[in-house]
């Protein structure tokens, strides 16, 4: 959610979720917004996440409006309703914030390249650099632990307040502005200042995998780190692009989800139409098609993880659900409600729970995840790489 793993914006915790992943640019948390694809244009956007309850829309935007009317803020008066409705996804954002949101969706974002999460000593870890990042250029590495930022110890801070500080959501920190970092690699500990960014995500890496990488044929690793915009037609251009034969290992590991309409075009690259997942709005159903012209044949394994989230969770289960793939790795996240945005009073934005989506078998995923057909905690991907091998994928 790097900067851009997906979706919840650069609020934090009570503003919009606690993440097991999340990039120092947007809080990757596994939203999923954009308009729906067959027939469904008229509907508003639709978010993908996890909650408890749901807030009264009313007064929500109630609050905002005789806050703003008293000179107030429209922004935290509507925060404060949503805090005491349940609602644990419920996030409200200023016009600011919004607009980061949407850019970062949109592929771009202003951050310093870096993905963090807890590691499993309960420590602030990197998860993953961006290549050519001001972090990659100062030698940040995965696996490196965040000890400080601009001075502060973050050990026991919600890994989503880290990213806030990383981005400086709270100073309002533009891209050329400066953050230090103490990094500790090992015994060794150093402190990095980098300038703040804008940079732009590349969802999509495709790369050849297996002993005869080189060969003729094989296998292909798609990574979706986030379904961005354009992500989605990415991944049917490299399945397109595939060699004849050769299997897929999609891997969607710590995908915090993104676009509902790029994961259901991610989920067509293998599909020839058909239902991808279902979802309901204030107790109306719908559904989501996938296109038609699919690669149906070629083998397919999904590596999922608990970071595995929303978005990336509606591929996950459209695959497994209709026998087109192998999915392999630990339980995912299990975040499969449906939030939308409205406008409030004083120009904030508040996205609020109205519904859940299921599997194309009825299974919902909303604090339960999809369990892998293959669970594996440790080599995960060589265990898969094994499996698309006995498929007939060529790793």
């Amino acid at each position: 959610m790097s900067d851009p793993e997906c979706r919840v914006g650069p609020r934090g915790l009570r503003r919009g979720a606690a993440l097991t992943l999340v990039f120092a640019g947007v809080l990757a948390t596994g939203a999923a917004t954009g308009a729906l694809p067959h027939g469904e244009a008229k509907e508003p956007p639709v978010h993908a996440r996890s909650v408890a309850a749901t807030a009264d829309r009313d007064k929500v935007e109630e609050a905002a409006a005789d806050a703003v009317a008293d000179g107030k803020s429209g922004t935290e008066a509507a925060e404060e309703v949503v805090s005491r409705s349940g609602d644990r996804w419920g996030a409200v954002y200023d016009e600011r914030e919004y607009q980061e949101f949407e850019e970062a969706l949109g592929g771009t974002y202003t951050g310093v390249g870096l993905a963090a999460r807890r590691s499993a000593e309960g420590r602030v870890a990197v998860a993953r650099v961006q290549p050519g990042s001001p972090a990659d250029r100062a030698g940040i590495r995965s696996g490196d632990l965040l000890r400080t930022v601009d001075g502060r110890r973050v050990d026991r801070l919600p890994v989503s307040d880290v990213v806030a500080m990383l981005r400086g959501d709270r100073t309002g920190a533009k891209a050329g502005s400066t953050v230090s970092l103490g990094v500790r690699r090992g015994a060794a500990t150093r402190t990095e200042t980098l300038r703040r960014a804008r940079l732009t995500v590349e969802s999509v890496t495709v790369r050849r995998i297996g002993p005869q990488r080189s060969g003729p044929s094989g296998a292909v690793r798609i990574a979706v780190a986030s379904f961005t915009k354009g992500s989605g037609e990415a991944v049917r251009e490299a399945v397109r692009d595939a060699p004849a034969g050769a299997g897929v290992l999609l891997d969607l590991r710590g995908n915090p989800g993104g676009l509902v309409t790029e994961a259901v075009t991610a989920a067509s690259a293998f599909l020839d139409g058909g239902l991808v997942a279902t979802y309901d709005v204030h107790g109306e159903q719908h559904a989501l098609y996938a296109r038609s012209g699919g690669d149906t044949e070629r083998p397919v394994v999904v590596l999922v993880d608990g970071g595995t989230m929303s978005a990336a969770e509606l591929v996950t289960g459209a695959l497994q659900d209709r026998g087109r793939a192998v999915t392999v790795g630990s339980r995912t996240f299990g975040k499969g409600s449906v939030q939308m945005p409205s406008k409030l009073a004083g120009g904030s934005v508040a996205e609020l729970t109205v519904g859940h989506y299921r599997t194309p078998a009825g299974h919902g995923v909303d604090g339960k995840g999809i369990t892998p057909d293959l669970a594996v905690s440790a080599r995960a991907q060589e265990r898969a790489e094994t499996v698309l091998s006995g498929l007939g994928g060529g790793s």
